[in-house]
Parts: structure tokens; sequence; C-alpha cells
């Protein structure tokens, strides 16, 4: 049985955008991922759930404000403080983990600062389980700002911003596209242009040699943990707003793909890490639509496999230089 060709089009518009959304938050993960290997040669595996904490921080500030249903502010104002206070209570969060979870270990054999990430996911993961329960936490972004939520009446971030082939661009879509591309401009300036990015980049390059020229190492690595748990901050808040649910266990699987996004576009680079996280969005994306969901997930860690195979250092990545 073959579908018409409008319908056909249409499905695919459809899947294209919401893998461009899906993948524009898991490029937000990756950037954390790419940004903290490129400095410590450590993988991150609590940076999932730093994410997932961002996201309880937005529920946290929409609930202490009205929650959706009758907020107590207007709905603009609302969504940026939500922002605001889950970017910088992840980011915090990213220090303190840094400071003593992994400074510690900093010179310790490898193995030891990745079962230390691991330690950190499932304390974090089993904190949020104890003080928040295993159920369900809803934004309610269908109703949120909606004139008779009672009426059950859409609220303003499902309204349609434009139409692409007859399928309706919601607004909260376009502000996911919007924030990320934002904070990567933002990112890609930083560590250009700026001298904390310089000194970034001096201490991925050769830290022992960024310490010798007076680099402040241990003020870099903070900071590069604190932005890039800002960054997975702002992603756990529009992954609230985008699907509506949050859970204490949401950051593992949602971890696990910024890192197969990592992977795959070149882990330690930056473009990398955003190409990446559109390659994962979209694969899951067509995948659940013309394949199934249930198989979404196995491909998109097929192609983590099938890259690591073909090309070890990712799309975008450099290929390491081994001295002697």
């Amino acid at each position: 049985m073959h579908l018409p060709l409008a319908f056909e089009s249409t499905l695919f518009v459809q899947l294209l955008v919401n893998g461009i959304t899906l993948g524009s938050l898991y490029a937000l993960i990756a950037l954390g991922y790419s940004m903290v290997y490129g400095i410590l040669k450590l993988l991150n595996f609590a940076h999932g759930d730093v994410y997932m904490v961002g996201a309880f921080v937005g529920y946290g500030v929409l609930s202490a404000f009205g929650g959706s249903l009758s907020p107590d502010l207007a709905l603009t104002p609302l969504i940026v403080l939500m922002f605001l206070a889950a970017m910088l209570a992840s980011g915090a969060l990213g220090v303190v983990i840094e400071r003593f979870a992994y400074r510690p270990l900093r010179e310790a054999p490898r193995i030891a600062p990745l079962i230390s990430a691991l330690g950190v996911s499932f304390f974090l993961q089993n904190s949020m389980l104890l003080l928040f329960g295993s159920e369900f936490r809803t934004y309610n972004s269908f109703l949120l700002g909606s004139p008779h939520p009672e009426l059950f009446e859409p609220g303003p971030l499902i309204d349609p911003v434009f139409v692409v082939a007859g399928v309706n661009v919601q607004l909260i879509q376009v502000i996911v596209l919007v924030v990320t591309v934002s904070l990567m401009a933002a990112l890609t300036l930083l560590v250009a242009r700026t001298r904390i990015g310089k000194a970034m980049r001096a201490t991925a390059y050769d830290r022992e040699a960024a310490a010798m020229m007076g680099v402040d190492v241990d003020r870099v690595i903070a900071s590069t943990f604190f932005i890039g748990s800002v960054l997975a901050g702002a992603a756990g808040v529009m992954f609230g707003l985008l699907f509506s649910q949050v859970f204490h266990f949401m950051g593992f699987l949602a971890g696990l793909k910024g890192f197969t996004a990592a992977v795959v576009g070149g882990i330690g680079s930056l473009p990398g890490a955003m190409l990446g996280g559109l390659l994962v969005g979209l694969a899951e994306a067509f995948a659940a639509g013309y394949v199934g969901g249930r198989w979404a997930d196995l491909i998109v860690f097929a192609i983590l496999i099938f890259v690591l195979l073909v090309r070890p250092s990712g799309l975008l990545g450099a290929r390491a230089i081994h001295k002697v």
C-alpha cells in the first residue's frame, strides 16, 4: 500500500522539524561533553543528570509562580526566569561536581575519574528520586499561558508560527531553535574572542605549558564545567517545555544520546558537537516515523558504532597526535 505523495511530503517535513528540534537539545548536551573532554580528556557521564536537574529547577520555578494553570507572571518573563534559574543552578552544580568529584582525581589513573563520574550520576538520580519521588512532573506546556485553561484551550506555546508544506511549526519549536542557535553562537564567540576562551584553548592543547605561562588552569577547568552545565540546564528547560514531562531518570538516555552526538561529530570539537546533535536528532525522528519508535534508539546507537568503525575521530574531529 502506497501512501499519497502529499501525505509522504507532509510526514517528511514534520519529521524534519521534529528532528531538528530534538537535535538542538542533543547538541547542547553534546557541547558539554566536548568541552570537558577537550580540556581534561574526561567523559563526564554525570552531565546528563545535570541536564535533568536543570529540568527540575525549571519546573520548580514554574510551580513557585503558580504553576502552568494559573501562573502569577506573564508568559515571557516566567519562561525567561525558568531559563535563568535552571542555567545558573546547573552551572553551579557543574562547578561543585568538578571541585569535589574530579579535581582530587586529576592526576589519578584515567579509570578513577570515570568511575567517579558514574558515581555522581547515580547520586544525582537517586537524590532527585528521594526528594521528588518517581512520578512524572509535568510542565503542562500545552496549557501554559492559556486564557481559559479550565476549558483546555491551548496556550500560545502551541500556536503555529508559520506553515511549511502543510506542517505547523509551533512557537515552542521556534523558541528551542532560536535559543539553541543563540547559545551556540555565544559559546563560539566566547571561545574564539575572549580571554577565558583563549585560556580554554591553551589548556586543551597543553595543560602543563598553559600553567607555566601563567594560566590559572583550575579556574579555566571550573569555567568549562560551568559553561557546559549552563547549556545542559537550558536544554533541560527546553525539554520540559517541548515534551512537558520530566522525571528523575530522564538524564540517563539523554546523556547517552548527547555523548553519541559528541562522538559522531568528533568529541572535543564544538562544531562537531553541533553537527552530531542534529544528526542524532534527525536519525531518531526519521527512524521513529518510518521504521517505528521501538527501533529509534537502536538505529541511533548503530550509527555510533558505524562512525567509530569507519572514522574513530568523528566526522569533524581531528586525529590524535601521538607524541614521541
